[in-house]
């Protein structure tokens, strides 16, 4: 796909709606049951648009990884941008949690299929580091939260809750990690 020159209409659907329905196969936890060809017949496209849009299954997953990157940066700013900054922190943290809830056969499927040299996945790291640096350095500067707590020990704690995702009572526990962070990071 050239990114220079912008798709038509028809083929922006199909690459939306294959991204669509490889986001459904991870979140089930299913990439690797399937043949890398049912994706274009789940998606109700010819194998020949799958192999344009993502000539690999690789690339599929990077494009799907990206766009939710690109939507949790996107969620960063705008709860940045409409509430109090410790409350955009402690907002942000918590939907997290459930995007993590969510999306954990997604999570488990990208850690097993690009492992720790993936150029996407380090870019997307950096670019969901940045988001919660800006939301930390804003509720710093509002007085909101204390100034000697970096953004790496909040990542720290979302990378553990993550981590910890097979425990039997995981989102309650992670709920209670976050209510432990934010209380600890007020003033």
């Amino acid at each position: 796909m050239n990114a220079a020159k912008p798709l038509r209409a028809d083929a922006l659907r199909n690459r939306e709606a294959l991204l669509a329905k490889a986001r459904e196969v991870f979140d089930a936890g299913e990439f690797f049951d399937l043949r890398f060809d049912d994706f274009a017949r789940l998606a109700g496209v010819g194998t020949g648009t799958l192999y344009r849009h993502f000539p690999t299954r690789e690339a599929l997953a990077e494009a799907v990884y990206h766009d939710q990157v690109a939507a949790l940066c996107s969620r960063a700013r705008r709860l940045q941008a409409t509430m109090p900054a410790g409350e955009a922190l402690a907002a942000f943290l918590r939907s997290m949690v459930d995007y993590l809830d969510t999306h954990r056969g997604l999570a488990r499927t990208l850690a097993t299929l690009m492992g720790a040299a993936s150029d996407t996945l380090a870019e997307g790291s950096r670019a969901l580091e940045q988001a919660v640096t800006d939301l930390v350095a804003a509720a710093v500067q509002a007085g909101a939260i204390r100034d000697d707590v970096g953004v790496g020990t909040v990542m720290m704690a979302l990378h553990g809750i993550g981590a910890a995702h097979d425990r039997p009572d995981w989102r309650a526990e992670a709920d209670g990690v976050i209510t432990l962070v934010v209380d600890g990071l007020r003033r």
